[in-house]
């Protein structure tokens, strides 16, 4: 059996037998140690990516990719699974792809979906909003008469939930008083 940990602090429990199995039937193979060897095989570059320094990475994506391209379906994904936080700007840096070569992995295309369904419904509340804002500006009119351009404007930039509660608590307004009260408790 061949067990394969990031680094040697791995802890499996004080049991004597569990230790004696692992003593006799378990090839330990530590990744940190496997990174640090030279000339290794693009594979075995890859599999040591996980557990690199930072500062190693860019420069063992590129060594990877320049013996065997046809892994860079793997490299980004795992470079992806690492630092979520980066952009896709980043990772390609990282991993020394050029944009062009890129844009047809697997990866890059989850990236683009995921962008366009953000933008979609993004664009999608903003138009809720929008409609909001034009239903209640209507009401506030007839109920306080026209508003200031101030006013217009404090209310066409609220969020859409403080949109439906303005038209709720509207239905309440005698005067333009109540308008300006409103606005100050909720901006």
């Amino acid at each position: 059996m061949l067990v394969i940990t990031p680094h040697n602090r791995l802890k499996l429990g004080p049991t004597q037998a569990l230790q004696v199995f692992l003593d006799q039937q378990v090839v330990w193979l530590s990744l940190e140690e496997l990174s640090q060897q030279p000339n290794l095989d693009p594979l075995l570059i890859l599999l040591t990516l996980p557990v690199r320094p930072e500062s190693e990475l860019a420069a063992s994506s590129q060594q990877i990719l320049a013996r065997r391209p046809d892994l860079k379906t793997v490299v980004l994904p795992m470079l992806v699974q690492r630092f979520p936080q980066l952009t896709e700007a980043q990772i390609m840096v990282i991993a020394g792809i050029p944009r062009e070569e890129i844009r047809h992995t697997r990866a890059v295309q989850d990236w683009l979906a995921e962008g366009r369904q953000e933008g979609r419904q993004e664009g999608e509340a903003r138009g809720e909003a929008r409609e909001a804002a034009k239903m209640t500006l209507r009401l506030l009119n007839r109920r306080c008469g026209p508003l200031s351009e101030a006013t217009t404007a404090q209310i066409q930039a609220l969020p859409l939930e403080q949109l439906e509660s303005l038209a709720d608590a509207l239905l309440d307004f005698q005067s333009p008083a109540d308008l300006a009260t409103w606005l100050a408790a909720n901006s």
